[in-house]
């Protein structure tokens, strides 16, 4: 029996693979204007080497064919609403190379003529460049949507304590995932909170005796189980009402409060065992990073310091009696102190002044953040703003204090209030922007940031830092979530 969600996924992926295609033949025969008509790279001297497009056409077939299918095999089609852009890139990238260097095996096997090996680029990259358009004006087409209601699917969570909280607060607050929460089914008796009478901030459906009841009454396209771990006597319960309606269920594991972020599975014979990753930052992947960050800040010198000069010229002549460049002790790797530089934003007085706003704050946990500091001067509004402020942290990356990307330093007032399990964040060199700037800056709460920041130091690579700095651009220009 097919639900109504798999219909609709068998049509849209359908769907997308015609318009993929058409965007395949597309951009081969703009390759093949740029390169005969055009002759954009290198001149063609006899126009006897000039073909026609429809001498392409057996090529244009089998590449579009590959490329399809090597798509599919990658997971593009399935790819989750919550997918980044950056995840279609990378498919779209190694796709096409692939259908590409299948292709011209094709075409050496069968001895045809390739004419034009230049062709072949163009074709890479005019391929690449039509999908990831196609795929930018996709989302934001579905993103229009979502935020009218259309086109969400229903999602219903089961559990009620802090971790199916969380999973609530996301889904109802976060419109460009494409879901919209029906409501909550509680848990069993042991796992009863405050959120489990009707009427209050999230839809209360029934108790957990009522699920199968509620999915036949209801049209529900996913299922989220955030039980704790003493409940999860129910889950082969709800598993089964849920394949039993071909409802679609994910599984929130409580391990995520315990800020488990990556684990590798062992066996014990039919045992399955967990072992926790460690910080991968370490060996010669530090001193990968640590060269990258001494080769970027070299290449982009001309570009930085041309900002700072201005700004701090302007700090200047608005204030000739304060100091430029403001001093502040913060906390790095492994708890070590040391002094960060940062473009002076605020009143000379500002560090006096922050006890008697203590009232004001309204960042959770470990954090000072106020979104109106009357602390801030006019100049410094717009520096924080564009994160230009931040400009002179370079000096402490070539120090080796800091890192281009990596957890921020916090004060050591803040990392005084830390829990046992927030200092994990300081296993790494701290960073200029990291995954909770590029994810909501500001607006992220304290332990969403430390979880991010531990989500990097086990999953780091060179290409999660290139995705955390163009995620940043964004967010700097646009000031998302920045006082």
């Amino acid at each position: 029996m097919f639900s109504r969600r798999d219909v609709r996924q068998t049509t849209s992926r359908l769907a997308l693979t015609m318009l993929d295609g058409c965007l395949i033949l597309a951009a081969f025969a703009l390759a093949h204007w740029l390169r005969y008509d055009v002759r954009l790279g290198r001149d063609i001297y006899d126009p006897a080497s000039y073909r026609q497009l429809s001498a392409f056409y057996p090529m244009m077939l089998v590449f579009m064919l590959t490329l399809s299918t090597t798509l599919h095999w990658r997971g593009f089609y399935r790819l989750p609403r919550s997918a980044s852009a950056f995840d279609s890139f990378s498919i779209i990238v190694t796709s096409t190379t692939i259908a590409l260097a299948l292709t011209v095996m094709w075409l050496f096997i069968n001895r045809a003529d390739l004419w034009s090996r230049l062709i072949m680029v163009f074709v890479w990259f005019c391929v690449i460049v039509a999908l990831t358009i196609g795929r930018i004006g996709l989302r934001m087409l579905r993103r229009w949507a979502w935020r009218r209601g259309v086109g969400l699917e229903q999602v219903v969570v089961v559990g009620n304590r802090g971790l199916a909280k969380q999973v609530m607060e996301e889904l109802q607050y976060t419109l460009d995932h494409g879901h919209h929460l029906l409501g909550y089914v509680e848990g069993p008796p042991d796992d009863r909170d405050d959120v489990a009478a009707p009427g209050e901030q999230f839809r209360w459906l029934g108790a957990l005796s009522q699920f199968e009841q509620i999915m036949r009454q209801r049209h529900v396209d996913q299922v989220i189980i955030a039980l704790p771990f003493w409940a999860h006597t129910s889950l082969p319960e709800v598993v089964r009402i849920c394949r039993k309606f071909n409802v679609e269920f994910r599984v929130a594991p409580d391990l995520y409060e315990l800020s488990f972020d990556r684990v590798s599975i062992q066996r014990l014979s039919t045992i399955p065992l967990l072992r926790l990753k460690k910080n991968v930052i370490r060996g010669w992947n530090y001193v990968f990073k640590r060269t990258t960050d001494l080769l970027l800040i070299g290449l982009t010198a001309p570009i930085w310091a041309t900002i700072w000069g201005i700004a701090a010229l302007m700090i200047k002549l608005s204030a000739p009696q304060a100091p430029v460049v403001f001093r502040q002790p913060r906390i790095g790797k492994h708890g070590k102190p040391f002094m960060v530089y940062k473009l002076r934003t605020m009143v000379p007085n500002a560090e006096a002044l922050k006890k008697t706003l203590m009232a004001q704050n309204e960042a959770e946990g470990a954090l000072f953040k106020i979104k109106d500091d009357p602390r801030v001067t006019k100049i410094g509004r717009v520096l924080r703003k564009l994160s230009i402020d931040e400009l002179p942290q370079l000096y402490n990356v070539l120090r080796g204090e800091m890192s281009l990307v990596g957890p921020r330093p916090q004060v050591p007032d803040e990392v005084a209030q830390y829990q046992e399990w927030h200092y994990r964040r300081l296993e790494v060199t701290p960073g200029l922007t990291g995954l909770w700037q590029a994810s909501g800056r500001s607006n992220t709460t304290f332990d969403d940031m430390v979880r991010l920041d531990i989500y990097y130091t086990e999953h780091w690579s060179l290409w999660l830092d290139v995705r955390i700095m163009i995620m940043t651009i964004p967010a700097v220009l646009f000031g998302r979530g920045a006082y």
